[in-house]
């Protein structure tokens, strides 16, 4: 995850590049209004900020996790990641989401009008559903049954957040899954997590750190060696 709760773009840049140069597979940003549950502290938009972040590099993949439905129309949203696309070309991953409770006071508070579940739903299924056509590679963010089929129906992946090995194994049975959160502290700790992720099906395992991306880099490699038999 870019740090995205700053006041100034230097350290989104800084960490973008850091992770290219550690092989780290992509960086991520999220799309609030500010730090979640800390109102009047410095948040960048997410969009200019993954925009510096592609600009700044040339192989990483840089993504949203997630673009909420109804900060913005649906049209514009979607102009936003062809703009993204254009700049990055097949490096960008399309996370959606329809947002829930503990995010709808950032809304409230910039005075944008409070949609019901369901029309953000159907909102959610046309979005996903063209930038899909466009061919970018698109992530939905798991939640309700019905949220979650809309992956499922439309091939697209679907990312659990902060969710159990086991919720992430029984939802790998039926979707290709993803996996967003914090790793325990400690090396061994931290590699056995990024293991039993794997072992469960999840494809991606995106991540909260401070500290050297080296080093994280160097997690996934020991993991990768838990791997096997």
């Amino acid at each position: 995850m870019l740090p995205t709760f700053e006041s100034s773009i230097g350290p989104v840049v800084a960490t973008a590049q850091a992770a290219e140069a550690a092989g780290l597979d992509g960086v991520f940003a999220f799309d609030h209004l500010w730090p979640m549950g800390h109102p009047g502290l410095p948040s960048l938009s997410m969009f200019p900020a993954l925009a510096a972040a592609a600009s700044a590099t040339t192989s990483i993949s840089v993504g949203s996790l997630v673009a909420r439905i109804g900060l913005e129309p649906d049209e514009v949203l979607e102009g936003a990641f062809s703009t993204l696309s254009a700049i990055a070309p097949g490096r960008v991953i399309a996370g959606l989401g329809t947002g829930d409770q503990k995010s709808e006071p950032e809304g409230l508070a910039f005075g944008l009008a409070s949609i019901a579940t369901e029309p953000r739903r159907r909102s959610l299924a046309e979005v996903a559903a063209n930038l899909r056509a466009s061919g970018l590679d698109v992530w939905i963010g798991g939640g309700s049954r019905a949220t979650n089929s809309i992956a499922s129906s439309l091939g697209c992946r679907l990312n659990l957040w902060a969710a159990s090995v086991e919720r992430v194994a029984k939802m790998a049975t039926g979707a290709d899954v993803t996996w967003g959160g914090q790793l325990p502290r400690g090396a061994s700790p931290a590699a056995s997590k990024l293991a039993e992720l794997a072992r469960a099906g999840a494809s991606w395992a995106v991540v909260s750190w401070k500290g050297d991306l080296g080093a994280l880099r160097e997690l996934a490699e020991i993991a990768a060696t838990r791997l096997t038999p």
